[in-house]
């Protein structure tokens, strides 16, 4: 199917087209009564490119066109995301997202993957390769957190707020639009072009359902369920230590900061780390060059 057909779930504008920026074919893959879209892109050694929130796939985009001439591309939208169906009746959790995964990686055969996560795509990538250790590869992880938060910055807390915190996500969509303000540290690299492709997928209350709900899911002590998720996952890291990994990070990150950088380094000592000190959370758009660089290095040098 092709991107230009827009699907339903997310809202058609005369300007400006973002597409011209997203020049991919859409695949669709059924779970149930929900579709969840990916691209799947070249041929070759597959890599995952795995988001977090409130992005979608077109985040990947540059690394997309960069790779996809040397391997398999393959890019999924979390169910409530991008061009995936928006269901009000989804669980939404981070053990989810990781089932999700898994069936994609099932359905599509893919093997000697190497799975990339940024943000929740991090936590949702390792849990993945944890429970399929033999079909995962590499490692590559940025700006993430693959254990319980060991701090929640007070924008994140606010957005908890019961009913407030909902109405500011769903309704006057307050966190896409303030991770389009400050998840970027070089905003003179935006145009209003990129800014609708990050808008594009979210333009209504019931298309923002999973924006609100991967903020619900946040885990702000042992009482929930997802902390536990991330403790399994943080316990085990050290059984991938034979699998090369890599960790690429925006040193201007509000969010996840060095304590979660140093976390990973020592969940992960096998680890090559490369530290971007002009980049902020959304590193891919701030040091795109640097990003891909830095990624393609590693899996030349550890293709085989």
């Amino acid at each position: 199917m092709d991107v230009d057909s827009t699907p339903e779930n997310v809202k058609r504008t005369d300007a400006p087209d973002w597409r011209r920026l997203y020049p991919f074919e859409s695949h669709y893959l059924n779970l149930e009564d929900v579709r969840l879209h990916y691209l799947d892109e070249g041929q070759g050694t597959p890599v995952l490119l795995v988001h977090g929130n409130p992005t979608w796939s077109f985040y990947w985009r540059r690394l997309v066109l960069a790779f996809r001439d040397r391997y398999r591309v393959v890019v999924p939208d979390h169910v409530g995301c991008g061009l995936s169906d928006k269901p009000r009746r989804y669980p939404y959790h981070l053990v989810d997202r990781i089932h999700d995964l898994l069936y994609l990686i099932e359905f599509l055969d893919l093997d000697n993957l190497t799975v990339v996560g940024h943000d929740w795509g991090g936590a949702i990538a390792t849990g993945a390769a944890l429970r399929m250790p033999r079909r995962v590869r590499r490692l590559v992880l940025m700006n993430t957190g693959a254990f319980p938060p060991p701090y929640v910055p007070w924008p994140l807390l606010f957005f908890r707020i019961p009913l407030l915190g909902t109405l500011a996500v769903r309704g006057a969509n307050l966190f896409l639009k303030g991770a389009l303000r400050w998840a970027t540290c070089r905003p003179e690299r935006w145009d209003a072009v990129m800014r609708a492709g990050y808008l594009a997928p979210y333009g209504s209350w019931s298309n923002r359902v999973a924006i609100d709900r991967f903020v619900k899911d946040i885990p702000l002590s042992p009482r929930h369920p997802t902390w536990y998720t991330l403790k399994r996952i943080e316990a085990g890291l050290p059984f991938l230590e034979n699998q090369p990994a890599c960790i690429v990070w925006g040193m201007q990150d509000w969010c996840f900061t060095r304590v979660c950088l140093e976390r990973l380094r020592r969940l992960l000592p096998q680890a090559e780390v490369h530290c971007l000190p002009q980049a902020g959370h959304w590193l891919v758009e701030d040091a795109p060059e640097e990003v891909i660089d830095r990624v393609s290095d590693f899996l030349a040098r550890t293709d085989g």
